[in-house]
């Protein structure tokens, strides 16, 4: 069998995260009690600074707090204190204390590629709150290298190819979100593999583009991979 190199995304590929954070959002509903915007159109103001925010100041819990600090200031009904304003960055903050719950099926499949090809865990975010969900989770182990960047785009995968020094047509990237994972890494020139989650984050999806040389596969779980690989 031929090795290949696999780098493989982390939250909601590996262990679930975005439903801590549509926790916390629900909570700032409630907190917030508008009288006339639904939670979709609350939705809606907060992806907008999200959006915004997230080309300044990347990913991650803390940016999240903050940019609920930023909804609630746009949209409070009544006046804003100081007290207010640190209760919503305390729902963000309650990320952090979520245990990592990983993805059914995930280790014993990480166990299994690891012995056969070389791992890369390739993840976007805060480099500390990446770098301790990585310990949490005690999943480092299959790992050859981990890289962590502000974000997932084509350049970001042609460096680390070229720094690890891998060949694009043996190189497949893993994970659930078409923008970040799929669409950047197949624009490198890399292949890609598609693990659906429920609740990927709404500013990660987008259609799929399947340009460039690389092959394209769509697994319905993360524990599929061993029957292609």
């Amino acid at each position: 069998m031929k090795r290949l190199s696999f780098l493989i995304d982390a939250d909601d590929t590996l262990w679930e995260n975005n439903i801590y954070f549509e926790r916390a959002f629900d909570a700032f509903c409630d907190f917030l009690d508008h009288s006339a915007l639904t939670p979709p159109q609350v939705r809606d103001v907060l992806n907008e600074i999200e959006l915004v925010n997230a080309k300044i100041h990347g990913y991650g819990s803390m940016n999240f707090g903050r940019n609920l600090q930023q909804a609630y200031q746009h949209l409070a009904e009544r006046e804003i204190n100081d007290d207010d304003l640190r209760h919503v960055l305390a729902l963000a903050q309650r990320i952090l204390e979520q245990p990592i719950e990983l993805i059914e099926g995930v280790e014993e499949t990480l166990g299994y590629l690891s012995e056969r090809h070389e791992l890369t865990l390739f993840t976007k975010g805060n480099p500390d709150e990446q770098r301790m969900k990585v310990d949490r989770s005690e999943l480092g182990r299959y790992f050859a290298h981990t890289a962590i960047v502000k974000e997932k785009d084509a350049a970001a995968y042609s460096r680390l190819v070229t720094e690890r020094e891998l060949a694009r047509d043996s190189t497949w990237m893993i994970g659930n979100s078409p923008k970040s994972d799929i669409n950047p890494a197949l624009e490198a020139g890399l292949n890609a593999v598609l693990v659906p989650h429920p609740h990927t984050w709404v500013l990660e999806h987008q259609d799929l583009r399947e340009s460039g040389d690389g092959k394209f596969l769509r697994v319905e779980r993360f524990a599929d991979l061993c029957l292609h690989f």
